[in-house]
């Protein structure tokens, strides 16, 4: 029965995860689909775009909840049902893909960039400090988003071994998601990556991005 633990464990995460807050925290507002403006990405960054800064906190908030609290739930109360650090290495990549491909939103999800940071907050306090501190340096400085992100999951790998201590000391299982969600999350931002390269891409507080954010709004039926 103990083998079974981390499959309900990892398969609970995936469901949490799949919990599209930035769709839910609209709906719930009345605010306009964050799929349907700006990015069409279901992410706090997106939401915030709609002019709604509390809609982008809350969806900030629950997203990183959701990556953070099943590796928390196994990390405190895991040991007993035999949840080792590879049980935290599959929930937090669940979770994770969970927002990426997210089953009850017809599996399309967003970038993942708050839900890797709870992720990387539950498995170590620092280690998502230190993240999240990378991502706000970057996007003071250039201004965006996009490539904070990109950042800060290329270096979340290398904190990880930092923090743990010794580098051949890390755990290979949990080094591994982190890699894993750094390349996932790479990947989803394939197309901002061209745009950066083009100076295409859009900047945090752009005017040009907010006045089609409220033309998709007026778009929108009430």
């Amino acid at each position: 029965m103990t083998a079974v633990y981390p499959i309900l464990a990892t398969v609970a995460a995936y469901l949490l995860g799949s919990l599209s807050f930035a769709v839910i925290v609209t709906r719930v507002m009345g605010l306009t689909d964050p799929r349907t403006y700006g990015s069409k990405n279901p992410g706090a960054t997106n939401v915030l775009r709609s002019g709604n800064k509390a809609a982008a906190i809350v969806t900030l908030l629950l997203d990183a909840m959701k990556g953070w609290l099943p590796v928390a739930m196994v990390m405190w109360f895991g040991e007993p049902y035999g949840l080792n650090d590879g049980t935290v290495a599959m929930v937090g990549l669940a979770a994770f893909l969970g927002h990426l491909w997210p089953v009850f939103f017809r599996f399309e999800g967003g970038k993942g960039v708050a839900t890797a940071l709870g992720v990387l907050l539950g498995i170590s306090l620092w280690l998502g400090l230190a993240t999240a501190a990378t991502w706000l340096i970057i996007a003071f400085f250039f201004r965006y988003s996009s490539l904070a992100s990109l950042a800060a999951a290329a270096f979340a790998p290398v904190y990880y071994l930092l923090v743990d201590g010794v580098v051949w000391y890390a755990e290979g299982t949990i080094a591994a998601a982190i890699v894993m969600m750094a390349l996932l999350l790479a990947w989803r931002h394939k197309e901002n990556i061209q745009r950066l390269i083009e100076g295409k891409e859009s900047r945090l507080g752009s005017k040009k991005v907010k006045a089609g954010a409220e033309a998709a709004s007026a778009k929108t039926p009430k």
